[in-house]
């Protein structure tokens, strides 16, 4: 295969399709790994359906992948506020962000050439929300999980960094789930779009983005300032 090979996680929706379609353009081929049925019509998209919650599911939807890059896009929000906090949301999540990262590149980074890519859909949120502590902290561990893993493969060229958007215009946006802590428009005066995340993915994952590595890049249109 003359393109370099990238692994998409959550492709069929949102953020990940965004990123699925930007590398394609870019001349990437891409593995597309989500629940779904394919939301891409290219002969160098392929997709593999898988439950990334189920640990199974996804290490048989691995087999026989070393992709040049990993992007873990899959992800749910569940809200509920301090006395209400339910531990089937929370482990939902940490199952599908956390878990599923480290599984991830548990199977893949071992087998990814030198100088890969490896990058992870975290959240602003990720500093803390009210309302939303069991999310922010799932992708508070990506984080912690990013940085380490950083350490260990930067000897052979590798970078892993996060992505952190604010509230993004997509279908999770709009998620029944999160109606008791609605989303706010960032200051710019509109929500984030998926193609701005999937842009700075794609330079990081390009070779003008090899000396950053470790970080996390929020992309929030002012909400942070």
């Amino acid at each position: 295969m003359d393109r370099p090979h990238a692994v998409v996680t959550g492709a069929t929706s949102g953020i990940g399709a965004a990123i699925a379609a930007r590398l394609l353009h870019a001349g990437w081929h891409v593995t597309g790994l989500a629940r779904g049925a394919a939301a891409l019509d290219d002969r160098h998209y392929t997709h593999r359906p898988a439950d990334l919650s189920d640990p199974a599911a996804l290490d048989a939807a691995l087999d026989g992948l070393a992709p040049n890059a990993v992007v873990h896009a899959a992800g749910l929000l569940r809200t509920n506020p301090v006395g209400a906090l339910d531990a089937a949301d929370g482990a939902t999540m940490w199952r599908l962000h956390v878990a599923a990262a480290e599984q991830l590149a548990n199977r893949l980074l071992p087998r990814m050439p030198d100088g890969g890519r490896f990058v992870l859909i975290g959240s602003r949120t990720a500093s803390g929300a009210a309302g939303r502590s069991q999310y922010a902290a799932t992708k508070a561990a990506m984080l912690a999980l990013a940085r380490s893993w950083a350490a260990e493969v930067a000897p052979r060229g590798i970078t892993v960094n996060v992505v952190a958007p604010a509230a993004t215009d997509t279908p999770m946006l709009r998620d029944p789930a999160r109606a008791g802590t609605p989303p706010r428009v960032p200051p710019i005066g509109r929500f984030i779009r998926p193609e701005e995340v999937a842009a700075l993915v794609a330079f990081l994952l390009s070779e003008d983005g090899g000396a950053i590595t470790g970080q996390q890049i929020t992309v929030c249109g002012g909400s942070s300032l």
